[in-house]
């Protein structure tokens, strides 16, 4: 890789350790606000509210104003967001906040991601994407020791993920790069989707709800259960390193069997995972990290195995369109999971969040023995490759290992 794409990788991972501190900081600081579990939940499913707001609009506001023009407004936007959750502790606030803070961060990665996708050679864009999805990881783990260093009821930690934030642009503003055009072609319908890929589409969904439960609950099932500060941050970190090292054997695995039949698999040990943890907490039983880190790297694994299965059934002109319908269902997804997750811990407790996430997962698995009883699976050659993925934007699907099958159509007729 060349300086420019060490430094754009560099950057953007200094600055989502700041985003993974913010996250976790804010659903400790609700709990210890005493804001409801329904409450936060909401406020948690601001976010990827954002997120798909900020992937609508987004292009058309590069497209007006320039990359860089952008980009600072960006930024500008995302840092003073995370400085005002410390500022103004209302959850009516934090709400709205939240919806800004989702829709700028998705703006910086949209910026960066075509910048990226620019400097990036056609023969080593495997290369770079996973190492660009690998870091993006690590930065969020990374994130959540630094709760530690400050009291969570005060102004110093807001103030450290503003400073990372910031500090994260200052090697991406200083790289000399061109402005590529941000030039996203429509995605499939998700109607469209659901009948090409039944079983890809309601994965990707199932996937987001529970990945959006975990990012937007998990720090308040742990405060709700006395966790202190380091216990947190060992969850956290513990359940995102296991995302980022056991998705490459399982997909590995989906990649010489029956792909629907590692889904389920995948899904049913998650659930089953999910409920030990609700088990050991029930009983007070100690290695709740270590349970994480399982239920992280089946978890996480989810998206990357229901695209894949889903681009096993679409045509590969159609790959980039088609995942970026799925990138947005599986944004609904993680809408509903912090909402729903708050409601159900609500009603039974702490332990509701990874009962309701077993719940998801068993309906997951329970639909893929539904699916393969419809659908006869395609030969192993013609298996699309499996391919870790994280939720960042629509721009980084272009250096996807898949984009070079062939060129892109427009589905609609039309350029946007």
């Amino acid at each position: 890789m060349n300086a420019t794409i060490v430094l754009l990788i560099g950057g953007l991972a200094i600055l989502l350790v700041g985003v993974g501190l913010l996250g976790t900081l804010l659903g400790v600081r609700a709990a210890l606000e005493a804001f409801g579990n329904a409450e936060t939940g909401l406020i948690m499913t601001g976010y990827y509210a954002g997120y798909i707001i900020g992937t609508i609009i987004g292009p058309g506001i590069v497209q007006r104003v320039g990359h860089v023009r952008a980009f600072a407004t960006f930024a500008a936007l995302a840092a003073a967001s995370s400085l005002a959750f410390g500022l103004w502790v209302e959850s009516w606030a934090w709400f709205g906040l939240r919806i800004l803070s989702g829709a700028c961060v998705v703006g910086v990665y949209m910026v960066v991601e075509s910048w990226l996708n620019a400097q990036t050679p056609s023969g080593r864009r495997g290369r770079v994407f996973a190492s660009y999805m690998f870091s993006t990881l690590i930065a969020l783990a990374a994130g959540q020791f630094l709760l530690l260093t400050y009291n969570p009821h005060g102004l110093e930690l807001f103030a450290i993920a503003t400073m990372l934030i910031v500090i994260g642009l200052v090697p991406i503003a200083a790289t000399r790069v061109t402005e590529p055009k941000i030039e996203l072609a429509a995605p499939l319908p998700l109607a469209r989707l659901l009948r090409l890929s039944p079983l890809g589409s309601v994965g990707v969904f199932c996937a987001g709800t529970v990945n959006g439960a975990f990012w937007g609950m998990t720090a308040v099932f742990a405060q709700r259960l006395d966790m202190g500060p380091a216990e947190i941050a060992s969850l956290m970190s513990a359940t995102i390193l296991g995302g980022a090292l056991l998705q490459w054997p399982i997909g590995h695995l989906s990649d010489r069997h029956d792909r629907r039949s590692v889904l389920v698999g995948v899904a049913l040990t998650c659930a089953a995972t999910a409920l030990g943890a609700a088990w050991m907490v029930s009983r007070e039983y100690p290695g709740l990290a270590l349970v994480a880190f399982f239920y992280g790297g089946l978890m996480f694994s989810l998206y990357g195995l229901s695209v894949a299965h889903a681009n096993d059934h679409i045509e590969p002109s159609h790959v980039l369109a088609a995942t970026r319908g799925l990138l947005l269902m599986y944004g609904l997804g993680a809408s509903a999971g912090p909402l729903v997750g708050g409601v159900v811990m609500d009603l039974v407790g702490p332990i509701g969040l990874p009962v309701f996430s077993a719940f998801v997962l068993f309906a997951l698995a329970g639909f893929g023995v539904f699916r393969v009883t419809r659908r006869a699976a395609p030969p192993m050659e013609q298996q699309s490759e499996f391919v870790p993925l994280v939720r960042t934007s629509p721009v980084v699907l272009e250096m996807h290992p898949d984009a070079d099958l062939q060129p892109e159509l427009d589905l609609e007729g039309s350029s946007h």
